[in-house]
């Protein structure tokens, strides 16, 4: 039988009830330490505090009246305030235990004790007091992690008149619980754009869930979104929460909603009308109350239009939409964010002197980023890492593609034929300004085809 790793403070004038109480505790905790004096109590709280005191009640010769048992409780809850206390006598009465628990002791057991119901006592009160650090520290890091999240904006740094219709519907729509579709390219920021309307919510002190529906297989579906019932299927060994439930009074965030496939559309769109799920394996629905986010790089009106994405579903997930501009269209904002990306990585890899020549500011914004942000993101924090000088030059930025006449990233040297495929589609998709049944005429091939090649490309 394993120890319990926690140590056990017993203060009794009693030597034969030490003795017996510490090696009887040696046997279910790591550390039993034994006091016959009660005002040598705050040294023992001072050099290591134990996770539970058993304080005997009285003291002097002839006392049953309990009032050192209770003066001393007192000093061990200004000392170590954490620390459970369990109060011991042989005098126990009602009401002593009432005046003891109303003093801030946590149990009370008389002598002579069982054995077993001793043992028992302390276990409940040691377990006690570690889930009540945990939860203290879990509020502890939520705290923190919510003043991380409440700087504004987050990192959606900019000055681009492109942005300026993005942060006014942010500020309007994010105190109400209207459901939010965020469109955009990959890389623009769709995932900071829901953390803020999250930030900025009622719901800010409740959880923001995320859930990346491109990443997650039909066959986990509805186990990671529903949850699961012990034996439902092989591997569901334990009772589990899928999303909803863990994301209930706070925010879910469906990344990449577009890619979900029509038979999983319809299981999602049931949950939203009737807000509640059933786990897998059960019977009895669970009421669930989320505010949901939704994101997708997919041109979800027209494939709404062609039936390849509910429209029910689609009028659930956009009361209200969010365009988030692609780069290239914010030319302004890559100063401001390549000279960010600098500072943060000058300092993790320990080059707090580098800066950025204005050339090579220049040099990036000639450059149309069909990564966007993220692709400049990546390509400062390699210029850092791999930099000689003290300045960052048009020369340390390795963009392995150069801009064409058509305003167009062209690859110079590729021959992977799904490479050029994908540059192809997105060159179609650009030149026809976003239509793509035009786009798909150009090319050659179906608009279901078109949507699947998409996919496959992330474009």
């Amino acid at each position: 039988m394993a120890k319990l790793n926690g140590t056990i403070l017993l203060v009794d004038d009693d030597q034969d009830v030490l003795y017996t109480a510490r090696v009887l505790l040696k046997q279910y905790f790591t550390n039993v330490v034994t006091e016959s004096t009660p005002v040598e109590i705050a040294k023992h709280l001072k050099k290591s505090p134990p996770d539970v005191v058993v304080l005997d009640m009285n003291f002097a010769s002839g006392d049953t009246s309990g009032a050192d048992g209770l003066k001393f409780l007192r000093r061990v809850r200004e000392v170590a305030p954490q620390v459970k206390i369990v109060m011991h006598t042989a005098y126990g009465d009602i009401s002593l235990a009432v005046e003891a628990m109303k003093e801030g002791a946590t149990d009370f057991i008389t002598k002579p004790w069982e054995k077993e119901k001793f043992v028992a006592t302390l276990k409940n009160v040691y377990q006690l007091g570690k889930q009540e650090r945990e939860l203290t520290t879990l509020k502890s890091r939520e705290k923190t992690l919510r003043k991380d999240l409440d700087q504004p904006f987050g990192e959606m740094i900019s000055k681009s008149s492109a942005m300026r219709g993005v942060f006014d519907t942010i500020r309007k729509v994010a105190r109400t619980d209207a459901n939010v579709l965020i469109l955009g390219e990959n890389g623009t920021g769709k995932e900071l754009v829901a953390r803020e309307l999250h930030r900025q919510s009622t719901r800010s002190g409740e959880h923001f869930i995320k859930v990346d529906l491109g990443a997650l297989s039909d066959s986990l579906f509805e186990s990671e979104l529903f949850g699961v019932m012990k034996g439902a299927f092989t591997d569901a060994k334990e009772d589990r929460a899928g999303r909803f439930e863990v994301a209930s009074g706070g925010t879910l965030f469906l990344d990449e909603i577009g890619n979900l496939p029509p038979s999983l559309q319809v299981k999602l769109l049931s949950v939203l009308q009737n807000r509640e799920i059933v786990r897998l394996g059960a019977n009895i629905p669970t009421p669930i109350d989320v505010r949901l986010l939704c994101a997708t790089n997919m041109p979800i009106s027209e494939m709404g239009d062609e039936g390849v994405f509910r429209q029910d579903l689609l009028y659930r997930i956009n009361t209200v939409e969010i365009h988030l501009p692609p780069l290239r269209k914010r030319l302004d904002d890559i100063p401001l964010l390549a000279n960010h990306f600098l500072k943060t990585y000058a300092h993790k890899y320990h080059k707090p002197e580098l800066t950025i020549a204005d050339q090579t500011i220049s040099h990036l914004q000639n450059y149309s980023w069909p990564g966007n942000i993220r692709e400049l993101q990546h390509a400062v924090e390699r210029a850092v890492i791999l930099a000689e000088g003290p300045v960052l030059l048009p020369d340390d930025f390795v963009l392995k593609a150069h801009r064409g006449t058509d305003n167009q990233v062209v690859s110079t040297t590729t021959v992977n034929l799904e490479a050029i495929e994908k540059e192809t589609i997105r060159k179609a998709i650009q030149k026809n300004q976003g239509n793509l049944s035009s786009a798909a005429k150009e090319l050659g091939m179906g608009r279901s085809t078109l949507y699947r090649k998409m996919k496959k490309y992330g474009l």
